[in-house]
């Protein structure tokens, strides 16, 4: 039975009844309470049933994680680069073994539709863990040109303890896209999750521990970002940090690195992504599908959203028709039914920020289509796929990431204004281009200030090809090798022989 037929075929309620949940943190090698015994109820956004009663972890907390990575710092770094591999295979086999726990974890905590974790969430992650224990012992170093009577050897060492700092819209791909790279280099691991989407990864923890993972390799603290974010960003045993979040957390990490240890950074920061769509698109309908995709996925919860989409005024009114009957695949359902949609977003909190900008779309603009929030299963954290329009470039629908399932309609004539428009962002973290004419395809997406372009296509991203941003989006790459680059750095040993 494939991944699909199971989301179909399985009581994903009566599962979700019957699950028992640990919400304790993990520290050198098992659970843990809170130091100061302090946990909080962690509810879901699919219901707002108490899933369990999560760690509230803080600084004691933090200490305690760091000093057991910093003991397993050594040995685990210098196991060798293919025992390593062994390992992290064992947990993506056991990840495997476990998958549908795993998304069950993650649709109860997220809110995310059980057709997704399991099918893109869960198997993604366990894809991505299998890619780095393979690249695990295929590094190599360099021998770099040097003066006769020397030789000059370069290597990649691994940094020390990393912390990681993952958000809640992906809570266990995420994590997985720093855990991976940063376990296979030699580092060790403290991770925090967003406090609202901590149980896959706690889970994780679990499944390392059985696959064989040394005590103190990963560990994971659970808690707010005030108190455990906090904590590790200005740890002085803590040598770099990966971060997945937004534009103003990220400057409070830079400071904070500047005022401990100048611990390294990488931060993925956020975007206000753009989707400009030209006349010449051989396929039209294809285009509205995949708009609806980039901007209403994950109930528009994704940092790389195609929001703000821009289409050629000569087929602006017949795209935003195909455009409405695409959304209609983004409607949302019961989370656990297995069906085809959105889910709910991560709160009702969460929710009606969202509805405020649709609030403000209305009266200043107007609402192409959608725009209702529904109730479902006495939760009302679920909103209808929403496009606004009328609303001019300067204002802040385009400027802002709202982090929902809201995109806007904006006209433009020229390939210059489009250009101008998408790029007049503070982020710079994706972009999507679609047209059939292939040297606009390359002018266009070289003048885009975006990480990745996707042409004729959106959101494009795979285990080989890194992600990040430009400007505002934040620094560093997750995925592919160039994610080594983010726990590593150069060493030169330089042997005078003569």
């Amino acid at each position: 039975m494939n991944s699909t037929s199971a989301a179909l075929s399985l009581d994903w309620h009566a599962r979700a009844n019957a699950l028992a949940i640990d919400g304790r943190a993990f520290i050198d090698g098992s659970r843990a309470s809170a130091s100061e015994q302090h946990s909080r109820p962690t509810t879901s956004p699919v219901d707002g049933r108490v899933l369990a009663e999560l760690a509230a972890g803080g600084p004691a907390d933090v200490d305690r994680a760091v000093a057991a990575a910093r003991r397993a710092f050594p040995s685990w770094s210098r196991l060798g680069a293919e025992k390593r591999k062994g390992v992290l295979l064992a947990l993506a086999a056991l990840m495997e073994q476990h998958a549908d726990e795993l998304a069950l974890l993650e649709t109860l905590d997220s809110g995310k539709p059980i057709l997704q974790t399991t099918t893109v969430d869960v198997p993604g992650a366990i894809s991505t863990l299998r890619w780095y224990a393979e690249a695990a012992d295929k590094q190599s170093g360099e021998l770099p040109a040097v003066p006769p009577g020397a030789a000059a050897l370069v290597t990649r060492e691994p940094l020390g303890v990393v912390a990681a700092i993952v958000p809640w819209n992906f809570p266990l791909e995420i994590a997985v896209w720093k855990l991976a790279p940063a376990l296979a280099a030699g580092n060790t691991l403290v991770l925090k999750p967003a406090e609202q989407t901590s149980l896959s990864v706690l889970r994780l923890a679990d499944l390392a521990a059985e696959a064989g993972l040394p005590d103190g390799v990963l560990n994971i603290v659970t808690g707010t970002g005030r108190q455990v974010g906090a904590a590790l960003a200005l740890h002085m045993d803590v040598d770099t940090l990966a971060f997945t979040g937004s534009t103003a957390v990220s400057r409070t990490l830079l400071e904070a690195s500047g005022r401990s240890n100048l611990k390294r950074l990488s931060l993925e920061a956020g975007g206000k992504s753009s989707n400009i769509v030209f006349a010449d698109t051989a396929d039209l309908p294809a285009a509205a599908a995949k708009a609806a995709f980039g901007a209403f996925y994950n109930q528009g919860q994704v940092c790389s959203a195609n929001s703000r989409i821009l289409v050629q005024r000569d087929v602006h009114d017949e795209f935003a028709a195909l455009l409405a009957d695409a959304a209609a695949a983004y409607r949302p359902e019961d989370p656990l039914a297995g069906l085809a949609g959105n889910g709910a977003l991560i709160s009702s909190a969460h929710t009606d920020d969202v509805e405020g900008w649709i609030v403000r779309g209305r009266t200043e603009g107007e609402v192409l289509f959608g725009g209702e929030r529904r109730e479902i299963r006495g939760s009302n954290a679920y909103l209808e796929p929403t496009l606004l329009g009328g609303l001019g470039a300067e204002h802040d629908v385009h400027r802002e990431e709202i982090f929902g399932p809201v995109a806007v309609l904006h006209a433009f004539d020229t390939e210059g204004e489009a250009v101008r428009l998408a790029n007049a962002t503070d982020y710079g973290l994706a972009a999507s281009v679609w047209t059939s004419n292939l040297s606009r395809a390359h002018r266009v997406a070289g003048e885009l200030l975006a990480g990745t372009v996707s042409v004729n296509t959106v959101d494009a991203l795979g285990n080989t090809t890194p992600f990040g941003g430009f400007k505002q989006s934040g620094f560093g790459r997750d995925l592919s090798l160039h994610a080594f680059d983010n726990y590593t750095a150069p060493k030169t040993t330089w042997i005078q022989f003569g």
